[in-house]
C-alpha cells in the first residue's frame, strides 16, 4: 500500500471518532447550545463503550452503552445551561473534568483486559477497487455505519419539521415560543442527541480503532470536533470531508515510521492540533457571521470587551 493511500485510509479510520462528535456538535449548535463537554461524552462513551464489550462479549452493546453515556453527561450540560441559564462555556469544561476524573476512576480496572471489539469486515466487490477500497471499504461496521448517520443527519436538519424546530431553535427562539413550541426542550433534545453521537464516536475509538482503554485516550480529539463544526461551517457533509482532513494528520506519523522515517513523535503528535489552529486563524472570523444567531450571542457575550 502506497504511503497516500495508507494516509487516507488512516485519515478515514482515525477521523471517524471525530466526525461522530462534530455531527453531534453540529446539532447542538444548531439549536443555539455549544458543548466544549463534548471531549467528556467522548470520554465517557469510549470506557462505558469498552467495559460492556468486557463484561457481555458484545461490542454492539458496547456501543449502546457508549452513545448512552455520552448522551447522559450533555443532559446534564442541557440541564444546568437551558434550565438554569449557566453559562455554556463553564459547564460544558465542568463536565470535561468530571468526565475526566469519573474515567480515570472507574476505568483503571479496565486498562490491559481484553474486549470484543469490531473486526475489520471488507465490502464485497467495493473493497477490492483500487484505491477506493482500502481508503473506504476495508474497515469496521461502525465505520461504515457513520456513513448512513451523516446523510440522516442532514436530511434531519433541512428536510424534515423536527430539523427545521431545531434550527429555528437556534435562530429564531421567540417565535417558536409564540407559536406554543418548547425551546428548552428542543434544545435539551438537540444537546443529548449530539452528547449520544459523541459518546458514539468514543466507542468507535476504544472498541474498533484503538481496541484499547487507557486513561484521557480521546486526547483532545472532542476539542477538534467542537473547531471542525465552525470550519465546517455547521454543515454534516463538510464535516465529514473535514474529519477525514483531520483524521489524515493523524494518520500521517505513524505511515511515516512504519516506512521507516525518523521523526520526533511529539512534533507528529501535535500536527491535528495546529492544523486546528490554522483553520480557526483563517476561518473562525468568517464563519462566525455564519453561525445560528442565538450561538452567536453565546460567541459575543463571552467575547472580551
Amino acid at each position: 500500500m502506497s504511503l497516500i493511500v495508507d494516509v487516507m485510509s488512516g485519515g478515514v479510520r482515525g477521523g471517524t471518532s471525530i466526525m461522530y462528535a462534530a455531527l453531534g456538535e453540529t446539532v447542538s449548535e444548531r439549536a443555539g447550545v455549544i458543548n466544549l463537554g463534548t471531549e467528556g461524552s467522548m470520554l465517557v462513551g469510549a470506557l462505558s463503550a469498552y467495559a460492556i464489550s468486557v463484561e457481555t462479549g458484545s461490542p454492539w452493546l458496547g456501543a449502546l452503552a457508549g452513545a448512552v453515556a455520552g448522551g447522559l453527561l450533555s443532559l446534564i450540560h442541557a440541564y444546568l445551561v437551558v434550565e438554569r441559564g449557566a453559562s455554556q462555556f463553564a459547564s460544558g469544561l465542568s463536565l470535561l473534568f468530571l468526565a475526566l476524573g469519573l474515567t480515570s476512576l472507574f476505568g483503571a480496572a479496565y486498562v490491559g483486559q481484553a474486549a470484543a471489539t469490531f473486526d475489520q469486515w471488507d465490502v464485497p466487490v467495493l473493497s477490492a477497487i483500487p484505491v477506493l477500497g482500502p481508503v473506504l471499504f476495508q474497515h469496521d461496521p461502525l465505520l461504515y455505519l457513520s456513513y448512513l448517520i451523516v446523510p440522516v443527519v442532514w436530511f434531519t436538519l433541512f428536510k424534515t419539521r423536527i430539523g427545521l424546530l431545531v434550527r429555528t431553535a437556534g435562530e429564531r427562539a421567540d417565535s417558536l415560543t409564540v407559536h406554543g413550541y418548547s425551546v428548552k426542550l428542543l434544545r435539551t433534545g438537540a444537546v443529548t442527541f449530539g452528547g449520544m453521537l459523541a459518546g458514539l464516536g468514543g466507542a468507535h475509538l476504544s472498541i474498533a480503532y484503538a481496541n484499547a482503554w487507557f486513561e484521557n485516550m480521546v486526547s483532545g480529539r472532542g476539542f477538534i470536533a467542537v473547531a471542525l463544526v465552525i470550519f465546517a461551517v455547521w454543515n454534516p457533509f463538510r464535516v465529514m470531508g473535514g474529519a477525514y482532513l483531520f483524521g489524515m494528520a493523524i494518520a500521517l506519523g505513524p505511515a511515516l515510521q512504519a516506512r521507516g522515517y525518523q521523526f520526533n513523535q511529539f512534533a507528529l503528535d501535535v500536527i491535528p492540533f495546529l492544523l486546528t489552529l490554522v483553520v480557526l486563524a483563517v476561518l473562525g472570523k468568517r464563519t462566525l457571521s455564519s453561525s445560528p444567531a442565538e450561538l452567536k450571542r453565546v460567541f459575543e457575550n463571552a467575547a472580551p470587551t
